[in-house]
């Protein structure tokens, strides 16, 4: 996701000049971190399905189960800058999702991003379908189309509140103040400290 890389890089280039450090990205903290890899892990691994009938409700099942360990994530870390809109984001996406059996794409678009260089066709894979008239809520599709350094893709809005929500909460982090100590660090008392005898 060349995009989402993008609005990052934009992000973390505004912190630094309002004040931010870069070296505040080592002392990132997330809540249920490890859930990120458990729903993209799911998401890839649907590739590994064969081409078969009973293929296609499962790997839709497990493109709407990789949203589960997402959301919980941002859940558990809503209280921070920006959380609340990525997770915004993640729903808008799920819903548009679990309503067609996968995410609408309009083909138009999909010929921009690329280029002009396809022509519409089937959109191919579990996670993508094809905006027609019968599409619920189409304008939460891929509806927008983006192409940078030769390489193109179609967006939801979904996927921008994902990645200002996200934006967000990394210009947050670079910007706080720096953390003279760190967590799970023991102190020892000083000279300072006053005992009682």
């Amino acid at each position: 996701m060349l995009w989402l890389a993008l609005v990052l890089f934009v992000a973390m280039a505004v912190a630094v000049l309002r004040g931010g450090r870069l070296t505040n990205l080592a002392d990132i903290r997330l809540r249920l971190w490890w859930l990120l890899p458990v729903g993209f892990g799911l998401q890839a691994a649907t590739s590994l399905l064969p081409d078969a009938d009973w293929a296609e409700p499962v790997g839709v099942g497990m493109i709407l189960s990789s949203y589960v360990p997402l959301l919980a994530m941002i859940v558990a870390n809503r209280a921070r800058p920006g959380m609340w809109l990525a997770g915004v984001g993640v729903l808008m996406n799920f819903t548009v999702i679990a309503l067609n059996g996968g995410m609408p794409v309009l083909t138009e678009a999909m010929v921009v991003a690329s280029g002009y260089t396809i022509t519409p066709e089937t959109v191919e894979g579990y996670k993508h379908v094809v905006l027609d008239r019968s599409t619920r809520l189409p304008f939460l599709a891929d509806v927008i189309p983006l192409r940078l350094v030769g390489h193109g893709q179609v967006l939801s809005l979904g996927d921008v509140f994902l990645a200002v929500g996200l934006g967000r909460f990394l210009e947050s982090e670079l910007r706080r103040p720096v953390r003279w100590f760190k967590p799970g660090v023991k102190l020892q008392a000083g000279s300072a400290v006053r005992t009682r005898r």
